[in-house]
């Protein structure tokens, strides 16, 4: 399948926002301060998995979490950084990237579901969006 024939999931369009397109992935920011939480997106439709990319692309999906992740170390600083690609909820392939701290709220819990987001305010959005 080809880029013009992907969509971004609903559950991504309504709880994220849309920061930049890499070579392969569109790279989202969930809409939620309570920790810098950002979701790699590759632009192909009907993946599920990982295995689902071509070999070639997967080896691209590896190096563009590796740039997200060394952004968000450099950016951010966090004290350990959770990747991971769930998708019970959103079945479209996707890889999370947080950066946790010891002072956030869920600390050292997942934060999945742990409390409610708080939106950032139009001043965060565009701080973070200068930085990429």
């Amino acid at each position: 399948m080809t880029e013009s024939q992907f969509e971004l999931a609903v559950e991504l369009q309504r709880d994220c926002i849309e920061l930049a397109d890499w070579p392969l992935c569109k790279v989202l920011l969930l809409n939620d301060s309570l920790y810098p939480w950002f979701v790699l997106v590759p632009r192909q439709a009907g993946l599920k998995e990982i295995i689902d990319l071509s070999e070639d692309d997967q080896v691209v999906y590896l190096k563009e979490s590796a740039k997200l992740s060394k952004l968000l170390i450099e950016v951010f600083n966090p004290d350990k950084l959770n990747v991971a690609a769930l998708g019970n909820i959103v079945p479209q392939l996707h890889i999370h990237h947080i950066a946790r701290f010891k002072t956030d709220k869920a600390w050292p819990a997942p934060i999945w579901g742990k409390f409610a987001a708080v939106p950032y305010t139009e001043e965060q959005i565009e701080k973070i969006k200068a930085r990429f």
